[in-house]
């Protein structure tokens, strides 16, 4: 989700709890390799063991159709301490696809194969490969024998995003054919698509026959939903809960973005928590005309004393200096935020 699940916003969803692991942004590999600034950019937890501040691992998701190109990336950037490397063959954006990337390769299963076979190749043994595809470009003809070609490659995890390039984002989501192909491979399968609630989760794994499911615009617009799912019973995240965490991500989104940007950030985000959160309608509407930034913070905070005790947490965070890390990654502070 380019643009909107970035560092800030993963590590404000980790704290909420539930999540067992994330990807970070698609990072686009287009015939060079890239120089480590790039992927600290996307991924500042490489300084950080892998690891979100909350203590959650990240995988560092490359998009590209050049297999020498991918697998030297991968190998890069596994050294400089990702969780583990994914492959994105399901990106549906036009401009990736018109270049030979993302779902566009899913027209082509003996191109998966030896992408996925290359890097796999130039990964340490002991670094997780995975994958993340869609049903199909124009349909989900491929839909198996793309999944068989990314396992035979040695990916050992696969995203099923539950649509095609050509459907989008408009539901349904075919959890059915994510089932299809969970009997087809043995590599562990995690279904994804149009999981927005507890309920949503049930008859997806019901239905997929998955234990594991992958959140996207659903753990956007419910911060809580991971943990609603993890822990049957629990209602998330009321919107209360959810102020600390709104408020650390005003601060964070602005080390982000500078200080000039946040306040686009923070609509966009407000404009999908709408969706779930009627106060977050309410916010929305009476900052959507506002530019101004100590205006808007004023709004979203309240008084600055309480509301800077309330987001002390995010401030105080220390850097993960007591996890386990390679010995030889160096490690840089964590944004203020």
């Amino acid at each position: 989700m380019e643009g909107l699940l970035d560092w800030v916003l993963r590590d404000i969803l980790t704290r909420a709890g539930g999540i067992d692991r994330c990807v970070s942004e698609f990072i686009r590999v287009t015939g060079t390799l890239l120089p480590d600034r790039a992927f600290r950019r996307v991924m500042p937890e490489l300084d950080h063991g892998g690891l979100t501040p909350a203590g959650v691992p990240v995988r560092a998701q490359l998009m590209g159709s050049d297999a020498v190109c991918l697998a030297e990336n991968a190998a890069a950037v596994a050294a400089l301490g990702a969780a583990g490397v994914d492959l994105n063959f399901g990106c549906p954006a036009k401009v990736v696809n018109r270049h030979g990337g993302g779902a566009a390769l899913l027209t082509d299963p003996e191109l998966l194969l030896r992408l996925v076979e290359t890097v796999r190749r130039a990964l340490p043994a002991e670094v997780p490969l995975s994958a993340k595809m869609r049903l199909g470009y124009y349909d989900d003809a491929l839909a198996v024998e793309c999944a068989q070609a990314i396992e035979a490659g040695g990916a050992t995890e696969l995203v099923v995003h539950a649509r095609t390039k050509a459907e989008a984002y408009r539901p349904p989501a075919h959890w059915e054919r994510v089932g299809d192909i969970r009997a087809a491979v043995r590599l562990r399968v995690i279904a994804n698509g149009d999981v927005f609630s507890p309920a949503d989760a049930q008859r997806c794994r019901e239905i997929s026959g998955c234990d594991d499911l992958m959140l996207g615009r659903g753990i956007v617009t419910d911060p809580g939903l991971a943990l609603a799912i993890a822990m049957p019973g629990h209602r998330g995240l009321d919107w209360a809960a959810l102020q600390p965490l709104l408020a650390g991500f005003w601060l964070c989104a602005g080390e982000l973005t500078g200080r000039n940007q946040r306040a686009g950030r923070l609509k966009q985000w407000l404009n999908f928590l709408r969706r779930r959160y009627p106060e977050a309608e309410a916010l929305y509407l009476a900052t959507r005309a506002i530019g101004d930034e100590a205006t808007l913070e004023a709004l979203l905070l309240g008084a600055a004393s309480s509301a800077f005790t309330r987001i002390a947490p995010f401030a105080s965070t220390p850097p993960l200096a007591s996890r386990s890390r390679p010995k030889l990654l160096q490690t840089r502070p964590w944004p203020t935020c």
